[in-house]
């Protein structure tokens, strides 16, 4: 650590306009997601990611804009306004937050990495459901790029999505 950051602070860890894993797991295109309203991007584009374990945290330094009252869902927005929706499941909504922990609450500021929810991988298999996760960018609209930097197995905290305006 310099001098500077121990005076100051830390240096920042994350680059504007980026979007880095929520989890660690399979990053794939949006368009192979194996559900309609996603892979169209009727929502919004983005990737899917089938994690390895039953943590998903925040994907950018950034603030919570809406918590799912059945907890299988997460809406953030960065320092950058890049909103993003981290959909936890498919079909989860049906088990009205059996099987999911939020670990935040509504207006929290939060940083890369800081985990947000738990989730019961054994519990949505057995009702069922697939344990992918949707990371959609719901205002990428008002961005004239859309890069996904990182499909296959990842880590989490590191980038996959680049945004430009």
């Amino acid at each position: 650590m310099s001098i500077l950051n121990g005076l100051f602070g830390k240096k920042r860890r994350t680059e504007a306009n980026v979007i880095y894993a929520p989890c660690k797991g399979n990053v794939i295109a949006l368009e192979r997601f194996p559900d309609e309203v996603f892979s169209t991007g009727v929502m919004g584009k983005g990737c899917g990611i089938w994690p390895e374990e039953g943590c998903i945290s925040a994907p950018f330094d950034g603030e919570i804009i809406q918590i799912a009252e059945t907890k299988h869902a997460i809406c953030l927005r960065s320092r950058d306004g890049i909103e993003v929706i981290i959909h936890i499941g498919l079909d989860t909504v049906e088990m009205n937050g059996n099987g999911f922990k939020v670990l935040v609450q509504m207006g929290e500021t939060v940083s890369m990495g800081k985990k947000l929810v738990l989730f019961d991988m054994d519990k949505i298999k057995k009702a069922g459901y697939q344990n992918i996760a949707a990371i959609i960018v719901l205002n990428s609209a008002v961005y004239q790029a859309f890069d996904l930097l990182a499909e296959g197995q990842t880590d989490m905290g590191k980038a996959i999505i680049k945004l430009l305006k």
